[in-house]
């Protein structure tokens, strides 16, 4: 508890209709740390983003003048009667948005602020002509310096000149480190084609495919294959001469042109291209030709040459960014003892800045990232502490901090560290309400408000609100259970230790890739494997990067891969939980099929039939029923000048979709059907899609493939969804689950499916449901692999594969394999410690 908060005070909500919150009314403490629990879909999030973020976001802002409001992005008012005593509120997301090209682990954390000012203030730095400068005092005095080799009077570089997104920026990449050109392997893809043939991938863009005519005007050799073509030939036909040649050209309906053109290499052919295109379509077309490689000039590290050139002791700024957060921080305290008394003072700031800085970050598991690792190729759990890092550094008072997930990809070692650095948002004076499934972080609450007790239109009350205690005793807690430890841990039948190999297995060689040395693996076939280590451990480059590129190369095995024997395995599916769709226009029914059978239903009714429609007149994005005003959508934005625009049920369909018409075309329901709206005769597609899946089982039990695919996503745990749900809301677990309601029904001898942390938004009853439908892979032959932090995955698995010790440099051996018995006997293993005393707790 916050030790500045007043004791009692509390945010009043009353009246919650976000979602599904069934008028919720509920008191939130302040100054303390409060878990909002529930299964997924009982409103957590609701509650949690829909009503206290954006209340408290939203207030703040319209206490800023209309000028300032306007160039932000805020939340729109939240359908609630009331809220009071709501402090301003800032919220980290379980996912943040992708950073940009310019953006890497250092800028993001600002660790590499206190290092660029550390390598202009410190280092050596070298006169005009080369000479070195030995570290001086007066480089922080801005004063000038005077070469003793050459006299040559100069200045050190300020901060700002060592940045790569401002003066120290390389002049070639312009501080990206990357550079974009022609791939000339994509130009010529088969040499044995003839140009004639389509040898010249880029002439075969729009307007170009008179090339093949206009370069044999050169000279050039069109009917044989490129492959026999002369240097010259292949030199003119790469990067010949802007200039014009008189041909003749036979148009589709016959008639012959004779006329000029000018010779459009096929390299200039991609890049006028790339220059010109102005839409997606156009772009995605052009850059299967472009190559992005690191910058041969600044070699990757962003900076020019003169940003490279100032020295602390033998390394660089560049190779400072390349050092970990781990490295860096044992590099640092030993800096001041290596310059001149004078400099000691300054040295020691910065130190003692640069650690606690970095402090936070390593407690928070993020010790293993380098600095100058790109902003866009850190996962969403990395870039949500680094906020949460930056929140606390802030040294913020009177906040309320929103957190969704925070535990998301942290390995149980590194729970204590996030617990702490919210225990120091707290000290601040702050308030801190999360939402997270994790019970070592549940149990560290010192108020529990759970959301249910069900899914969907199940949930949206709350349950409880009491301390730990309390929640633990109430019988109508569902996550009490899990948090005393009386829920059991192993819930589903494991293959005994003798017989995990008895199917066979998949063995996997690896020469050393990152910081992950050389490996040798081997996983059970047909069975569920669970690869467990420390963030930044290995577990993505020895599965993601190594497994199953290796199980789908044709031919030849990546760079990386030694061997792989995986004899019969013809598909290596991946699992992720990345959103499904990038818009409202997709939905449940359309991703899992069903909607094209209820089109198909639907427009082979006679009351369809007598209005002369069809099947495609049913389709919500195309179809004549088509809602005119919103065109499908279910939502029209409102522009409200001054305030942030309003996304709202369109007005004409009341968010259907559909025109009134389509109310009109009925198909019979099954006798007592009731939907929870009393009993109906008949129904139409719009009812239909407002269903949940659950509900949908009953409505459609006459048409058998339909019925199939809704108990499909019944055994997947999704009944709670609505036929009409918009995909893309759908949290990470959800999405992974409905992108496997195609492969339970198949034969899966011949498949390895791999999920990337399958836990990751699941209630622990909800992990129950996912082994459930894995258990269904399984038994269809399926070999299932899970990377994964969450131990009652772990605890389930049948064969363990744990890396470490810990992440990057200290990562990248195999610690420990075997059943989760196994490895929590394992002392060496990081993961074994904790899956040991978590079944101890859980027994």
């Amino acid at each position: 508890m916050s030790p500045d908060a007043p004791r009692g005070l509390h945010i009043e909500v009353r009246g919650a209709r976000v979602h599904n919150l069934r008028n919720v009314d509920v008191d939130v403490p302040l100054g303390e740390m409060v878990a909002i629990a529930g299964v997924s879909g009982s409103g957590k999030s609701s509650l949690a983003m829909g009503v206290l973020y954006a209340e408290g976001s939203r207030r703040y802002v319209e206490a800023l003048s209309t000028y300032t409001r306007r160039r932000m992005s805020h939340a729109t008012r939240a359908a609630v009667e009331s809220v009071r005593h709501i402090p301003a509120a800032l919220a980290l997301r379980q996912r943040p948005g992708v950073p940009g090209v310019r953006s890497t682990f250092g800028t993001s954390s600002e660790l590499l602020n206190v290092l660029r000012v550390m390598f202009s203030r410190l280092a050596s730095h070298s006169c005009p002509n080369g000479h070195r400068h030995a570290p001086t005092i007066d480089v922080a005095a801005d004063l000038p310096l005077t070469c003793t080799v050459c006299s040559a009077v100069f200045r050190a570089p300020g901060a700002e000149s060592l940045a790569f997104n401002s003066d120290g920026a390389c002049p070639t990449c312009s501080g990206t480190g990357i550079v974009r050109d022609v791939d000339d392997a994509a130009l010529i893809p088969d040499e044995t084609k003839t140009i004639a043939g389509g040898a010249v991938a880029p002439w075969g863009m729009v307007g170009l495919s008179v090339m093949p005519q206009v370069v044999a005007e050169f000279g050039v050799r069109i009917d044989v294959p490129y492959a026999e073509l002369t240097e010259r030939e292949r030199e003119i036909v790469l990067d010949g001469p802007e200039e014009k040649r008189h041909i003749t050209v036979a148009s589709k309906n016959g008639k012959v042109f004779s006329m000029d053109f000018t010779f459009r290499s096929a390299r200039r052919a991609v890049r006028e291209a790339l220059k010109n295109t102005t839409s997606e379509k156009g772009l995605t077309r052009v850059n299967r030709f472009i190559i992005a490689a690191p910058c041969r000039d600044c070699v990757g590290t962003r900076l020019s040459p003169a940003a490279r050139d100032p020295r602390i002791g033998e390394i660089n700024l560049a190779e400072a960014t390349a050092l970990s957060l781990d490295e860096l921080t044992a590099w640092a305290p030993g800096l001041p003892e290596t310059l001149p008394p004078e400099m000691r003072a300054m040295a020691l700031l910065l130190s003692t800045e640069l650690l606690e800085m970095g402090r936070r970050l390593r407690e928070l598991g993020l010790g293993y990232l380098t600095l100058d690792r790109a902003g866009a190729t850190l996962s969403t759990g990395e870039r949500q502490r680094v906020q949460l890092a930056r929140a606390v550094r802030n040294q913020t008072t009177g906040v309320l901090y929103v957190l969704d997930e925070p535990s998301i990809g942290l390995h149980p070692a590194n729970l204590d560290g996030l617990i702490g650095v919210i225990r120091d948002l707290l000290a601040e004076g702050n308030s801190v309400v999360l939402v997270d499934h994790d019970v070592q972080v549940l149990r560290a609450a010192d108020r529990i408000i759970e959301i249910g007790p069900g899914s969907g239109a199940e949930g949206g009350r709350v349950v409880a609100n009491n301390s730990l205690a309390e929640i633990v005793a109430n019988p109508d807690s569902v996550i009490g259970s899990f948090i005393s430890g009386a829920e059991p841990v192993i819930v589903r039948e494991r293959v005994p230790e003798g017989e995990v190999f008895a199917a066979g297995g998949i063995h996997l060689v690896t020469t050393p890739l990152h910081t992950v040395r050389a490996l040798d693996a081997s996983f059970p076939r047909g069975r569920l494997t669970a690869v467990t280590g420390m963030s930044g451990s290995g577990k993505t480059t020895l599965v993601l990067e190594s497994l199953v590129p290796a199980l789908r190369a044709e031919g030849q095995l990546p760079k990386h891969v030694a061997s792989i024997e995986a004899e019969g395995i013809t598909r290596a599916d991946v699992v992720d939980a990345t959103p499904i769709g990038t818009n409202v226009r997709s939905t449940v029914a359309t991703y899992s099929g069903i909607l094209d059978l209820l089109r198909r239903e639907f427009g082979g009714l006679p009351a369809a039939r007598e209005r002369g429609l069809g099947a495609a007149d049913f389709s919500y994005n195309t179809g004549s029923l088509r809602c005119p005003r919103c065109e499908g959508t279910g939502q029209i934005v409102l522009d409200v000048q001054f305030l942030p625009d309003v996304d709202i049920d369109c007005p004409d369909c009341g968010g259907s979709r559909y025109a009134p018409l389509a109310a009109e075309i009925r198909r019979p329901l099954p006798a007592g059907f009731s939907g929870g709206h009393g009993e109906h005769e008949s129904i139409s597609l719009p009812e239909l899609l407002a269903l949940t899946v659950a509900q949908a089982v009953d409505a459609l039990a006459d048409l058998p493939r339909a019925r199939k695919k809704l108990d499909t996503l019944v055994d997947l745990g999704l009944g709670y969804l609505t036929l009409g749900e918009d995909t893309p809301a759908l949290s990470g677990g959800e999405a992974q689950r409905l992108k496997l309601a195609s492969e339970l029904g198949r034969d899966q001898r011949d498949a390895v499916f791999v999920l990337d942390e399958p836990s990751v938004g699941l209630h622990p009853s909800d992990i129950r449901v996912l082994l459930r439908v894995l258990d269904g892979l399984l038994a269809r032959g399926a070999t299932v692999i899970v990377i994964e932090h969450d131990l009652d995955m772990i605890a389930n698995a049948d064969f363990v594969i744990d890396l470490g010790p810990g992440g990057g440099s200290d990562g990248g051996r195999i610690m420990a394999t075997g059943t989760p018995e196994r490895v929590a006997e394992n002392p060496e293993s990081v993961t074994g410690t904790h899956l040991a005393a978590y079944l101890a707790h859980r027994s």
